[in-house]
Order: structure tokens, then C-alpha cells, then sequence
């Protein structure tokens, strides 16, 4: 039987009316299964910012609590201090801080260049009120020197006054254990949740990893690869290998699982119901 741990869901702000309505659905279906919280993404130099917002208060005070991200990468210390006491009236108490993409034309890093420079300005902000989620990268940061600079990077965060982490998605659970060990040999032991991305359609899962630098194991990519448009195929050959991740890595010890829902019910609704963690 599979240990109970907690689950928590991400979404992004749509861009239409009939969109933001869809996700309201959405959010209503997905919190039935009781997760921990729900973040709502937040694009390169705060460029969805207004719909961010709305998502967030569309979700805020209904339940489960909400996790706003945010990114430093291009912004400045004003602007941030605005929306974290935005954020503290409205009873939100759970930040994701991330560095961000720099908007593209955008020169310069502003004042809060890295997201450990962001965790520090949160904590002088606002004391301990956030909980503060950071990125982490089992499989290496895109942009990092090395695996071990990327290690290090994670370990100002932490220090910075990171409460938890939220990975990069990954399917090569020797990579969570391996980065999460090399964590607890340098002292740092806050809980690392592993992000889950379920897999129902190749192109775009190759699309994705490409972009963030996660590995897709080939033995999954040429499998996929058989199955050609079959899209019944790849939707159970994807739920198989992602139960058997998720599997793996809470008996491994994962503390939560985060799940990337790209803004569906499905096929994360089934996933966390197999896995018995509603």
C-alpha cells in the first residue's frame, strides 16, 4: 500500500474570459482531492501579472490555500514589496519565489537578480509570514556552470530563508534521490516535492523538456514514438510510467508531490486517486 502524502496542483492564468472560467472548473474538480495548496504561475518580468491576480483571487479564501508565484529576474524591490503586502491583506501566506525569464528585449537583471535575492528581500519584507517555495533541479538548472555550482545555488537559497522546494519535472528518480542526498551531506534538509508532469501527449512533452532542460528517458521516447497519433495509447502508457515514478519516489521517501496539471482535470485527477493519495 502506498504511504499518504500530501499533493499539490499548479496552474497558469489563461489568457481569455472562457478560459478563466474552464480553470475555475478546473480548480472546483481538483480540489475535491483535498491537496496542500495550488500555485498559479507568474510569466517573464511579472508579464501576466493582472491575470495572475485574478486568478488568485478567484481561488483565494474557497478552501484550499493558494500559492502565488513570483519572480524577481527584471523587477524591482517597489513592485515586489507591493504585491507581498497585496498578498498578506488578502490572508495568503505561501509564496513561490523563482528568478524568472528576463522578458525578451528586456536589458539589465534589476535589483533582485537571482531568486536567493528575492528569498532575502521576502524575509526583510515581510518577516516569517510566507512560506517561501524555491525552484530546485535535480537534473541540473539549464543555465548552470555545473551540478555542483547548481547545488550550491540551491543551498544560498535555503539559506536565504527558504521553507521548501518544488522540482523541475523529471522521469529519472535516481536524480531526486541523488540531489536530495547531496542536499542533507551540506546540512540542508528542507522538504524537496517532486513536480510530476503527466504525460498525455508526446510532442508537447518533448517540447517542454526541451525548453527546461528535463531529461525524457529514451526508452519512454521511443516508446511514445511507436504509438505514432494513437493518443489512447500514449495516455495509458504515460499514466503506467507516472504511477510507477510516483511510486518510487514516495517509497523513497518524497515528502509531497506537485503535480504541472497544464490546466486539466485529467490525467491528474487519476493519477493521484491510483495512488491513493486523495
Amino acid at each position: 500500500m502506498t504511504k499518504r502524502i500530501p499533493v499539490s496542483f499548479e496552474f497558469f492564468p489563461t489568457k481569455t474570459d472562457v478560459g478563466a472560467e474552464k480553470l475555475r472548473v478546473v480548480h472546483q474538480e481538483l480540489q475535491l482531492l483535498n491537496p496542500e495548496f495550488f500555485s498559479v504561475t507568474y510569466g517573464a518580468g511579472g508579464s501576466t501579472r493582472e491575470r495572475t491576480l485574478a486568478a488568485i483571487n478567484d481561488f483565494n479564501g474557497k478552501g484550499t490555500p493558494v500559492a502565488p508565484h513570483l519572480s524577481c529576474i527584471g523587477d524591482d524591490k517597489a513592485r515586489i514589496a507591493e504585491l507581498l503586502d497585496l498578498y498578506k491583506s488578502q490572508g495568503i501566506d505561501r509564496i513561490v519565489a523563482l528568478r524568472g525569464d528576463l522578458p525578451s528585449g528586456q536589458v539589465g537583471l534589476g535589483e533582485l537578480p537571482y531568486a536567493s535575492d528575492l528569498v532575502a528581500f521576502i524575509r526583510q519584507h515581510s518577516g516569517d509570514h510566507f512560506h517561501i517555495e524555491v525552484a530546485a533541479y535535480p537534473e541540473m538548472h539549464p543555465q548552470a556552470e555545473s551540478f555542483d555550482k547548481d547545488i550550491q545555488n540551491f543551498i544560498t537559497k535555503a539559506r536565504a530563508g527558504a521553507n521548501s522546494a518544488l522540482t523541475q519535472f523529471f522521469f529519472n528518480p535516481d536524480a531526486y534521490f541523488y540531489f536530495v542526498d547531496r542536499l542533507q551531506k551540506e546540512g540542508i534538509d528542507i522538504p524537496v516535492a517532486p513536480g510530476i508532469m503527466p504525460i498525455t501527449n508526446a510532442s508537447n512533452l518533448i517540447r517542454f523538456a526541451d525548453g527546461t532542460g528535463a531529461e525524457i528517458p529514451r526508452w519512454i521516447r521511443k516508446q511514445l514514438a511507436t504509438y505514432g497519433d494513437d493518443s489512447a495509447s500514449i495516455k495509458a502508457f504515460g499514466h503506467e510510467v507516472v504511477v510507477k515514478l510516483c511510486e518510487r519516489l514516495i517509497a523513497g521517501g518524497a515528502p509531497s508531490l506537485h503535480f504541472y496539471t497544464m490546466n486539466h482535470v485529467e490525467p491528474n485527477r487519476q493519477l493521484v486517486l491510483d495512488l491513493g493519495l486523495a
